[in-house]
């Protein structure tokens, strides 16, 4: 993927953590600086047969369908199910995914955009394996040598209390433990931006920051001003 024609950005992050209105904010921001972006969600443009996955786990696992809200909150199993037979599994379809990821990167790459944006990576899958395992952890770092690695890859950590309370779908203690994975996988995949818990607006600061220090392709085209009221100034991030 030529670094010199298209910055690709990637945002993960645990269920609740503030993804879709930090990316809802990113958009809104290149497109009033003028530069075209392209958003990619992972369950929809990347992920291999995913009808048929979602289909089998919810006959598998008899959990609720849709999203979560704190008005109606639901009951989640799939990622939250763990097994020795589920993580070989799982390990099979991320190498699938793995390989179409390359694809549509590549694909992305060609369409013109100066900003091709990530909703979910395959980070996110990543963190739903057991890194106790060498196996996983050797496998995670084997996946990491195929797949494109994002010019500014953005993890959006959270407190699991919080998150489970904005996007109500799995337990508390999956939630403690799904951010523990990601802040784990963040020392395995290295550069990797982590964005600590803010409020929205510093937040959307922080992320514009990291994009601006690490790309240089849209240096000195990437204004700070976002549309509506911002914080006075960057917030900082924490790196692992």
């Amino acid at each position: 993927m030529p670094a010199n024609s298209v910055t690709l950005v990637s945002f993960s992050g645990i269920d609740g953590a503030g993804k879709s209105t930090q990316i809802d904010a990113l958009c809104r921001h290149l497109a009033n600086s003028g530069l075209r972006h392209s958003l990619l969600t992972f369950w929809d443009d990347v992920v291999v047969l995913p009808r048929f996955r979602e289909h089998m786990s919810l006959r598998a696992f008899k959990g609720d369908k849709g999203v979560g809200s704190p008005a109606t909150p639901i009951a989640r199993r799939d990622k939250n199910v763990a097994s020795w037979y589920l993580t070989a599994f799982r390990m099979i379809l991320y190498a699938l995914d793995a390989l179409r990821l390359c694809s549509v990167a590549s694909r992305a790459a060609q369409s013109g955009a100066d900003v091709v944006i990530f909703d979910r990576y395959l980070y996110d899958e990543f963190a739903n394996l057991p890194f106790e395992r060498s196996l996983v952890r050797l496998y995670v770092r084997m996946l990491l040598r195929i797949i494109p690695e994002p010019h500014v890859a953005l993890l959006l950590d959270a407190d699991a209390e919080a998150a489970t309370i904005r996007k109500p779908e799995y337990p508390l203690e999956f939630a403690r433990r799904n951010r523990e994975a990601y802040l784990q996988l963040s020392r395995i995949v290295g550069g990797m931006s982590i964005i600590p818990p803010l409020p929205i607006q510093d937040a959307t600061e922080a992320i514009k920051s990291v994009i601006l220090e690490k790309s240089q392709t849209l240096e000195g085209r990437l204004g700070f001003h976002l549309e509506g009221s911002v914080a006075s100034e960057p917030a900082k991030t924490s790196k692992h």
